[in-house]
């Protein structure tokens, strides 16, 4: 394993039923995953909980039994059979108290929860305050977790973006026009960079490349004064600078010969069936849960490493910052000319 998370004094016997929810923002291929934890689960002799609208729907007690057939017919679907909600009580110490207390309640030994990093950051203090046994999985379209290449829904949003990307470039050759095109990413520039490679961008604009330098000046010197009258710019969302529309709005003002406009893709990025890649890792990641609990290894996100599953201790997954691979922004510089 890349990283080991801590052995549990768990036993598999002590395991008599496990509880799976999904919390933060939804992505393609979390239906897959609850169904590979269901049913995994069930194979082991365990009884499964599904709990739904996350935390908060753990703390209210919105708890039900899930047999094989609960997840039957879920594995092309998108966004979530559990729903997801934002809940901030469970922020507080004595929302993660009420949820302790429901867990308690209804027999669950262990929880395994699907979601991003403010997610599996929220599993990490319920397990610290409360003992109890969680294991992650990384289940959002930003692949923003350390520890694992892939997270479950970056791969169907990448090729969600490339798509509308490809449609957006026939209107702005048609119109000899500047497309600045906002992804998702919060913080992370992974869906930019590479949708920019695939869609034959000509720019990527990420938080990782933001130093002294300035990216829109140097894009405009670097491509479209030389040979391009259309171009197109991937834009990581951000509340610092404004993201796309902040872009734009300095093309309009610096460098009024060009016809600029903006298209911001939002929550597109995050529906639709999951692809192929997603479903196959989310099956893996689901298996793998179930596995680690057997081992008695607590409080880990699952991960993939060069193709193989790993463990990885959630207080890592979720506090380390994940480094772009800089020859991504060197492939796309060379390829734009």
């Amino acid at each position: 394993m890349y990283l080991c998370g801590n052995k549990s004094p768990n036993t598999m016997k002590e395991i008599q039923s496990i509880g799976i929810l999904t919390s933060g923002g939804d992505s393609p291929g979390m239906n897959a995953a609850i169904r590979a934890v269901t049913r995994s689960a069930i194979f082991a002799g365990w009884k499964v909980y599904g709990i739904y609208r996350g935390y908060e729907g753990l703390i209210n007690g919105e708890i039900k039994e899930f047999t094989s057939e609960s997840v039957s017919s879920t594995i092309q679907r998108g966004g979530t059979i559990l729903k997801t909600a934002r809940c901030e009580a469970f922020r507080t110490p004595e929302g993660r108290t009420k949820a302790f207390e429901m867990l308690h309640r209804h027999h669950i030994d262990a929880l395994i929860v699907i979601g991003g990093n403010g997610s599996l950051s929220g599993a990490e203090e319920l397990a610290r305050e409360h003992d109890i046994t969680v294991v992650g999985l990384p289940g959002t379209i930003d692949n923003d977790l350390y520890g694992t290449d892939s997270t479950i829904g970056y791969d169907t949003a990448l090729n969600t973006i490339v798509d509308c990307v490809d449609k957006i470039r026939d209107t702005a050759t048609s119109h000899d026009r500047i497309f600045f095109v906002e992804v998702m990413g919060r913080d992370a520039g992974f869906l930019a960079q590479n949708s920019a490679i695939a869609a034959g961008a000509e720019a990527a604009i990420i938080p990782e490349d933001r130093t002294d330098i300035d990216q829109l000046a140097q894009f405009i010197g670097r491509g479209i004064r030389k040979s391009k009258n259309s171009s197109i710019v991937i834009v990581s969302e951000s509340k610092k600078d404004g993201g796309a529309l902040h872009y734009a709005e300095r093309v309009r003002k610096e460098y009024p010969e060009y016809d600029v406009r903006v298209t911001i893709l939002g929550h597109l990025q995050r529906g639709g069936r999951p692809s192929a890649y997603d479903r196959i890792l989310a099956s893996r990641m689901g298996v793998a849960a179930v596995e680690a609990l057997k081992e008695g290894q607590r409080n880990i996100m699952i991960g993939i490493k060069n193709d193989s599953i790993v463990y990885v201790p959630i207080s890592k997954a979720v506090k380390i910052d994940k480094p772009i691979n800089r020859e991504l922004i060197n492939v796309l510089t060379e390829l734009s000319i």
